[in-house]
């Protein structure tokens, strides 16, 4: 998933965000409600995780204005104020779930993911395929030839974004600001390492190979030659 935290406590965003990625999810930060709204406009998200007391905007001013807006992004609302009404302002100013603090990680983490396949509108793609190749996102199941593939979770968000862009070049940043959501220096090969090792597990033991280098560009899946 690529996730929107707006949380101002910056040590309490980290480790949000370190415990998010380290579940293989991409999370992008905003330190107050004015620049969560900028983000949330200018990005496509999954789900958003905003915490309610949040200076320059309040988390509910937040979602009532992306609401206003046709927004309908999931939202989880956190927040140390815990009450029935506290919970029901929250979810009448727009939001789709109320998660009082203190909580446990795995809780939040449970209800974003249950948030996101609840966002998931009956048009949307939520099935990849290429030639034999097919990769389900709810499910969490990647086949080939009808034989399940196991990936690690940042492999799977790999293959997601290479099949999202089927037929298409992908390059080196645009993998490290989608898949790890780094912005450093793409020569770097934390990209070719786990591209190798996706290989492995994608096209080894098979006639047509899927995942192409398209040498000084980047990477493609398609079936046949590039």
């Amino acid at each position: 998933m690529r996730l929107l935290l707006v949380e101002d406590d910056r040590d309490a965003a980290e480790y949000l965000r370190k415990a998010f990625r380290e579940a293989g999810h991409v999370v992008d930060l905003a330190g107050d409600g004015e620049a969560g709204l900028a983000l949330a406009l200018d990005g496509k998200y999954d789900v958003m995780v905003v915490d309610r007391m949040l200076p320059a905007r309040d988390g509910l001013s937040l979602v009532a204005e992306l609401r206003g807006r046709g927004h309908t992004t999931p939202v989880l609302i956190l927040s140390a104020l815990g009450q029935v009404d506290d919970r029901v302002q929250g979810l009448r100013a727009g939001g789709d779930d109320y998660l009082p603090k203190p909580y446990a990680f795995t809780e939040l983490l449970a209800r974003v993911e249950a948030l996101s396949r609840r966002g998931v509108s009956q048009g949307a793609e939520t099935v990849y395929k290429v030639a034999d190749l097919e990769l389900d996102r709810l499910a969490h199941r990647v086949t080939r030839s009808g034989k399940e593939i196991p990936l690690q979770p940042r492999e799977f968000r790999l293959l997601e974004y290479l099949m999202r862009h089927a037929g298409q070049v992908v390059t080196r940043t645009m993998l490290l600001e989608n898949v790890w959501d780094y912005h450093f220096d793409p020569q770097t090969n934390v990209i070719d390492v786990h591209v190798s090792r996706l290989r492995s597990k994608i096209d080894k033991g098979f006639d047509v190979p899927l995942i192409h280098t398209v040498r000084g560009a980047g990477y493609m899946v398609r079936a046949g030659a590039v």
